[in-house]
């Protein structure tokens, strides 16, 4: 009896070191259990893996070829000249040039957005896929006045970009631009959108670009620019740089704009914009009225018997607002009726000295520019 109970305390001493070791146990294999979860969430927060996955199908390389004609000078025609390096004068006056870009599929039949600076005067042009497939790409139509173009490519299984909301996009949402820079192969750059609506940049007609510090370089023009998701919010069209690189100022057209002209030149060959057949420009001061300060854009001429004069628009009005949504941004005004349908119905608020008017009118068809 005395021998057990001498051995009771190393026992009981025993049980209890190891049932704290077993309770060491479970606290450890549950912090780490918890460590495991919050790698997998951060990893879930911090990357965009999967808005790449979803977009980078839809990106393509583009190649182009174009012939480049030298300036001819007359030692060319020399028998001396030809006699000693042997070369004729065509061979000396032409020369193949190569460029590179991007481009974004829009459809499952072939239709490709880039920018019209991409492929302007190529005699070929090489579409790239994601997936190593390659084909010769037709021109199906051009717009310079947004610097769009609509390429063709006749493959299977082709996967068309989702298309987000450009309206809906806000300064500081994280953007990705993906392209192909420099010719390294499809590439992708992070950042944010800095600005929306961007214009009077006088880089094109038409322009209401998205603003983004994720790195845009030569050959990322006509590629993507989408959203944490994937979805296309903008095709890269320029970058601000004085070193010809990014410096963190990159330009992209808005997605349903693009959509939109893609649509055109696919169903009519051309871009159909809607018309009023008004000049406008801020208002130059503050004007006071009972009402408080008139914002809004000063008529300064209207074409005669075009869409706003049949409405009853006279030069020296001030139009308030437009469709409902005030005109204080004269610009994006003209770029809301550019994108308007002809033959749609638009309302304007104007002010004719104190008079307040409501005025109607039938949105025409934008004439073509003549040729100067």
């Amino acid at each position: 009896m005395k021998l057990l109970k001498s051995l009771g305390w190393p026992v009981a001493a025993g049980l209890l070191a190891a049932l704290l070791i077993l309770q060491q146990q479970h606290y450890q294999d549950k912090l780490d259990a918890a460590t495991t979860i919050a790698s997998t969430d951060t990893k879930a927060t911090n990357s965009w893996a999967g808005a790449v996955a979803a977009a980078t199908p839809s990106v393509v390389n583009i190649y182009t070829s174009r012939v480049v004609t030298r300036p001819y000078h007359p030692l060319l025609d020399d028998p001396l000249f030809k006699r000693f390096f042997n070369r004729s004068p065509r061979t000396q006056r032409e020369r193949i040039q190569r460029s590179l870009g991007s481009g974004v599929i829009m459809s499952a039949d072939g239709f490709i957005l880039t920018n019209n600076h991409v492929i302007s005067g190529a005699s070929e042009i090489l579409v790239l896929l994601a997936d190593g497939r390659e084909a010769i790409a037709s021109v199906i139509g051009t717009d310079a006045d947004t610097d769009l173009a609509v390429l063709k490519v006749n493959l299977p299984g082709l996967t068309p970009i989702p298309v987000a909301d450009p309206d809906r996009a806000e300064v500081g949402d994280i953007v990705l631009a993906i392209g192909n820079p420099y010719g390294f192969g499809q590439s992708v750059s992070q950042g944010i959108i800095s600005a929306t609506g961007r214009h009077g940049l006088q880089l094109n007609t038409y322009e209401n670009y998205i603003q983004t510090d994720a790195a845009i370089n030569p050959g990322n023009s006509g590629g993507a620019l989408v959203d944490a998701n994937g979805n296309l919010l903008g095709i890269n069209t320029a970058i601000y740089s004085q070193s010809g690189g990014s410096q963190g100022i990159g330009l992209a057209i808005p997605a349903d704009y693009a959509s939109k002209v893609l649509a055109d030149i696919v169903r009519s060959g051309m871009v159909v914009r809607g018309w009023l057949g008004v000049e406008a420009q801020p208002i130059p001061a503050v004007v006071e009225t009972a009402n408080g300060p008139l914002r809004g854009l000063v008529i300064s001429d209207v074409v005669r018997n075009g869409p706003a004069w049949s409405a009853g628009l006279r030069p020296g009005d001030v139009m308030t607002a437009l469709g409902g949504e005030p005109t204080s941004g004269g610009y994006n005004a003209m770029y809301r009726i550019s994108m308007t349908s002809p033959g749609e119905t638009v309302t304007m608020e104007v002010y004719r000295g104190s008079e307040r008017l409501e005025l109607s009118a039938t949105v025409g068809h934008r004439p073509a520019p003549i040729d100067t």
